[in-house]
C-alpha cells in the first residue's frame, strides 16, 4: 500500500464516519476509497462493510431502551436480516469481481436515487402513519390482528432489504425504515431503533461471511475502521454547526459524481 492509498483509505473513512453521524450516505465515501485504492471491488465492499460495522453496532446500542421495550417482536426480524444479510453477502461472493464491477455504476445509481428521495420517502411515511391514526378503532368483538412484526409481509421485506444490504448495502437503512413502516411500525423513534439493530445484524453475519471467506483486506480495513470512528466522534460535533441539508446535498453530488465516473469508466 502507497502512502497515496493510505490518504485516500484515511480521507474515504473519516468522511464515512462524518456523513452517517450526521445525514447517512458515508459508503459514497468508503467504497469507493477502496477501489480508488487498487482493491478488487468484491473485496472492497467486503472491507468497507467491516470498517463500518462497529459504527452500526454503536448506533444499535445507542437506542438499547427503545429496543428493551420491543423484545417480543425482534426475533422474527433479527432472523429476517440475519438470513437476508447472509444470502446476499453470498450473492456478493459468488458474483466475484468482474460481475460486480459491471454492477457498481447501477447500485451506486439506485443508491443515489434513494438517498435524494428520502426525504419525499419519508413524508410519505409520516402521512401514512397519520392516516392509520386516524382510522376508526376496531370493534372489542373483532379478532386481534396479527402482531405487525411477525407478519409474513413484513418478514419477507425485512428479507428483501437485508439481501440488497449484504450484497452492497448503500442505503439499506432508507429501505429498511420504508419496509418497517408498511408493516406497521408508527412510531419514529421505535422504527429508527429497529433499523438501527436489524442494519447491526446485517453488517455482522455478513462481516463473518466475508472474514471467513478470506474476503477482506485487511490493512485497508483496519486503517479505514480507525478513520471512519475518528469522523464519527467529530462528525457528531460537527452536526451541531453544519447544517444537515448542506451535508445531504455534498452526498448526492458525490453520488451522482460517482454514477457518471462508472458508467464511464465501465465497458459495456
Amino acid at each position: 500500500m502507497t502512502a497515496v492509498d493510505m490518504l485516500l483509505i484515511v480521507l474515504g473513512g473519516f468522511a464515512a464516519g462524518a456523513a452517517n453521524s450526521v445525514a447517512g450516505g458515508g459508503s459514497f465515501f468508503s467504497f469507493p476509497a477502496m477501489l480508488a485504492a487498487g482493491v478488487p471491488p468484491v473485496v472492497a465492499n467486503a472491507s468497507n462493510s467491516v470498517a463500518l460495522w462497529p459504527g452500526s453496532l454503536a448506533a444499535a446500542w445507542g437506542y438499547r431502551a427503545e429496543l428493551a421495550r420491543m423484545r417480543p417482536q425482534l426475533l422474527g426480524l433479527c432472523v429476517a436480516a440475519l438470513v437476508g444479510g447472509m444470502a446476499g453477502g453470498l450473492l456478493l461472493l459468488a458474483a466475484g469481481d468482474a460481475h460486480f464491477a459491471q454492477l457498481i455504476p447501477w447500485l451506486l445509481a439506485f443508491a443515489t436515487g434513494l438517498f435524494a428521495a428520502s426525504p419525499q420517502i419519508a413524508a410519505w411515511l409520516k402521512r401514512r402513519r397519520l392516516r392509520q391514526s386516524q382510522a376508526p378503532a376496531t370493534d372489542a368483538s373483532t379478532p386481534p390482528v396479527v402482531e405487525r412484526s411477525t407478519t409474513v409481509v413484513g418478514w419477507l421485506a425485512q428479507c428483501v432489504v437485508s439481501v440488497y444490504g449484504g450484497f452492497f448495502g448503500a442505503g439499506m437503512g432508507i429501505l429498511m425504515m420504508a419496509s418497517l413502516s408498511i408493516a406497521g411500525h408508527e412510531d419514529l423513534h421505535e422504527v429508527n431503533a429497529l433499523k438501527n439493530l436489524l442494519s447491526s445484524v446485517v453488517y455482522s453475519i455478513t462481516v463473518l461471511t466475508f472474514v471467513t471467506a478470506g474476503a477482506i483486506s485487511w490493512p485497508h480495513t483496519l486503517i479505514m475502521l480507525v478513520a471512519a470512528s475518528a469522523g464519527g466522534y467529530i462528525g457528531v460535533r460537527l452536526a451541531r454547526r453544519l447544517q444537515g441539508p448542506w451535508l445531504r446535498r455534498v452526498v448526492i453530488a458525490v453520488g451522482l459524481s460517482l454514477t457518471t465516473y462508472y458508467f464511464l469508466k465501465t465497458p459495456g
